[in-house]
């Protein structure tokens, strides 16, 4: 049976364990044998690991797993867990007779649902989630990653809506196939690209609209302006793009660097100083056609928005925070 998302490529997983004790956890996108890997770092305020790695000069050109995590920087231990997980199944890249797996991951800040106890994903959560990984189609909405995630924090942390993990594919006449996975955690709102109509974000004072930041930020900070609210910081959106195609480790890159257009599209505003956006790239080589950067950075873009989309709609609501469902403003 075909999958819709990121499981659509063959040889891609994912896996996520949620905390129960608080809204957190993490996702794990495993590539058990190893494929090419690329990452885009826009945000101002990022949170990643071995992201040095991935850079198209350095020498290892594969990655085992990548994580994302919520519980801000305590949360990329969970890719010790990961690299636990596949070290247990002797997968990993060689080094002379020792086996050391390339796990990278990525971050979002979900503390302000902490509470006056630290609970915060770790290396037993990324290691739960290897565990439950598989190429069935991956849960959405409040999963994983996603389940502490909020968004339209710019009119304060009151007046925010919720925010998930979501994923989406396309796959061409050809065979290729290309597809994202996200944990939206922006602090501005959630656009529908193709209505231009906003769909998650801040809400109006009495909670039940939505404010509309290209409004208020066109407006300079009069009427429903930012004076009057201090700046939010714990954010971030984070999120993998992979594809089938066969790829260089400086293509790769070039694919995660067009799939940030994806979250341009579908965020406003997007890659601020108080998120740390980052973008993973995946290309596993499975199709054997001839890899076209543009058309798969392009197509890559358009999926990442899609499951930008997909992650809010799916979304369930916490107490103060409204989802989209509770907001009476659902899949069109």
């Amino acid at each position: 049976m075909a999958s819709r998302g990121i499981t659509a490529v063959e040889g891609i997983e994912v896996g996520h364990h949620t905390l129960s004790q608080r809204p957190t956890g993490c996702t794990v996108i495993l590539a058990r044998q190893g494929v090419v890997g690329g990452v885009d770092v826009r945000g101002g305020a990022p949170g990643t690991r071995e992201t040095a790695l991935l850079d198209p000069v350095n020498s290892v050109s594969v990655v085992h797993a990548i994580v994302l995590s919520g519980g801000s920087a305590f949360g990329l231990s969970t890719a010790d867990g990961v690299m636990q997980y596949l070290a247990e199944r002797d997968l990993g890249y060689r080094v002379g007779e020792k086996v050391i797996p390339i796990v990278a991951g990525a971050i979002l800040y979900d503390l302000g649902l902490e509470g006056d106890v630290e609970i915060r994903p770790g290396a037993a959560c990324g290691h739960a989630a290897a565990s439950a990984a598989s190429a069935e189609e991956p849960a959405e909405g409040s999963v994983g990653a996603g389940r502490g995630a909020t968004v339209g924090k710019m009119r304060g942390f009151d007046r925010a809506m919720k925010g998930g993990f979501g994923t989406a594919s396309v796959t061409l006449p050809s065979g290729l196939t290309i597809a994202a996975a996200v944990a939206v955690n922006a602090a501005g709102d959630i656009l529908d690209p193709a209505t231009g109509q906003v769909v998650a974000g801040a809400r109006t004072p009495d909670g039940l609209g939505l404010v509309d930041m290209r409004l208020v930020l066109r407006q300079g900070g009069g009427g429903e302006g930012l004076d009057d609210v201090p700046p939010v910081g714990g954010n971030t959106t984070i999120g993998v793009v992979a594809t089938n195609a066969t790829l260089s480790k400086a293509q790769a890159t070039k694919v995660a660097q067009m799939a940030q257009d994806g979250f341009a599209r579908a965020i406003y505003p997007a890659h601020t100083p108080r998120d740390g956006d980052t973008i993973f790239s995946l290309a596993t080589g499975a199709w054997e056609g001839d890899a076209d950067v543009t058309l798969i950075g392009a197509l890559a873009a358009d999926v990442m928005s899609e499951a930008i989309l997909r992650a809010v709609r799916q979304a369930e609501g916490l107490p103060g925070l409204p989802s989209v469902a509770d907001m009476g403003r659902g899949d069109p």
